[in-house]
Formats: C-alpha cells, sequence, structure tokens
C-alpha cells in the first residue's frame, strides 16, 4: 500500500515547518514551535499465582503530555490573557482567578507545502500550567524574544474530517 492514498506519486513525507494553532475560533499569530503531541499508557505486569515463570501485562492510565507553544514576543496577548485567567498577581479583589473559561480546545493543522491543510489534530480542556512572558535578556546576544506558553490537556485524537488533499492541481 503507497503512503499516500490520493498522491500515491508523492515520495516525501510531510515537514514540520508548516502548521497553524487555533483556539477560540481563531489562529493564534506567530507560533513559531510546538512540542509534540505525546500520549503514554502504563503497563500493569501481574502473574497467576501458580506460574511463576510467567507475567501478563496489561494497559493501565493513559496520560497526554502537556504541550509547549512558542512564538516570538509580539504586542499579541493571546498567550498573557489565557495564562491570567488563572496565575495573576493578586489585587486584593474577589475574583482574581477566572475559572469560568480557562480551559480550551485546540486545533492543531499540519500544512502541506503547497498551503493545503493535510491533517488536524483536536486537543481537549487545555489550560496553561506555565507562562514565560519574556526569556533570558543579554545585552551581547542576537536572538528573538520568544514567549512560552506550556498546556495541560487531557487527550486529542486525529480529526477524521481532514482527508488527504489532491495535491496534482497545486
Amino acid at each position: 500500500m503507497p503512503q499516500f492514498s490520493v498522491n500515491p506519486g508523492r515520495l516525501d513525507p510531510y515537514k514540520n515547518f508548516k502548521f497553524r494553532v487555533m483556539w477560540d475560533g481563531h489562529y493564534v499569530a506567530g507560533i513559531s514551535r510546538m512540542s509534540g503531541l505525546r500520549r503514554t499508557t502504563e503497563v500493569i505486569e501481574h502473574r497467576e499465582g501458580g506460574d511463576p515463570s510467567t507475567s501478563h501485562k496489561s494497559p493501565g492510565l493513559t496520560r497526554y503530555e502537556a504541550i509547549t507553544l512558542e512564538r516570538g514576543v509580539t504586542h499579541d496577548e493571546e498567550f498573557e490573557r489565557w495564562a491570567n485567567m488563572l496565575g495573576r498577581p493578586p489585587s486584593g479583589a474577589a475574583g482574581d482567578v477566572s475559572l469560568a473559561h480557562f480551559r480550551k480546545d485546540l486545533i492543531i493543522q499540519l500544512i502541506n507545502e503547497a498551503g493545503m491543510v493535510v491533517k488536524a489534530f483536536k486537543v481537549y480542556r487545555c489550560w496553561p500550567s506555565e507562562y514565560q512572558a519574556l526569556p533570558d535578556l543579554e545585552a551581547n546576544g542576537n536572538a528573538v524574544a520568544i514567549e512560552t506558553l506550556k498546556l495541560e490537556n487531557e487527550g486529542w485524537e486525529r480529526d477524521e474530517a481532514v482527508k488527504e488533499p489532491d495535491e496534482s492541481s497545486a
């Protein structure tokens, strides 16, 4: 079976440098790096009392690793706004933490060289566990200032509605 059913002549896998992230119904600007989607299922080993030489393995809890998003510092406040729903400095007023909408679902789209969405994933019930507004700053440095948002999540799945596009017309 070919690796690409719609484009059997395609030999190269998709690149990792074209992607978009969406929450609250719009794309988030300027994301330059995203950690991978990873899940791990614990292994539960057990054996029968009458068989000391053989152990059996069963699946246990499945854990979804946090996703880290990075982008250059700009005046877009999306990262900061979301992070502030949970961890803003105390002002002394009631209601310092906004728990009503701190969880969001994400859509992550992988895009081919022609700009077509080739795969998409839905990530569920994300919330920011870590936010870095500014990196270490260095007067003798030569780098872009990066802000970082680490998102905990409760699982993800591939969006089955996104099918392999026909690249012959692109």
